[in-house]
């Protein structure tokens, strides 16, 4: 039987720790940056969903005469918005007056934003 020649080809663990290191500080670099794109990800969802909800209200305003109204009169299959989804959590009022600015809290657990119409 003959031996084969032992393969010198291959990574030293230098090379392999340096590797590690650099993904390690390209990791490092790269999640707080995908934090805070996702954190204005969220805040224009909740935003666009708070202008979704403005608009209904002042339709419901209009073509009722009301100037109050509950969000299960605005969100239904036959109302003015579909559906609302949540994006990070967050809760919406539940009551809607005209001309009133809306609160939208605990986005993600820590954040509030207000549309004002």
């Amino acid at each position: 039987m003959k031996k084969q020649p032992r393969s010198t080809r291959g990574f030293t663990l230098v090379e392999i720790m340096i590797v590690v290191v650099i993904i390690g500080m390209l990791a490092a670099m790269a999640i707080p940056a995908f934090q805070k794109v996702r954190t204005a990800s969220q805040d224009k969802a909740v935003l666009n969903n708070a202008r979704q909800m403005a608009a209904a209200a002042d339709s419901y305003f209009l073509e009722t005469g009301a100037t109050f109204a509950n969000s299960s009169s605005l969100i239904g299959a036959t109302s003015y918005v579909r559906a609302l989804g949540t994006v990070a959590s967050e809760s919406y009022p539940t009551a809607y007056t005209q001309g009133v600015t809306l609160t939208i809290a605990g986005i993600a657990g820590a954040r509030t934003i207000t549309y004002a119409p």
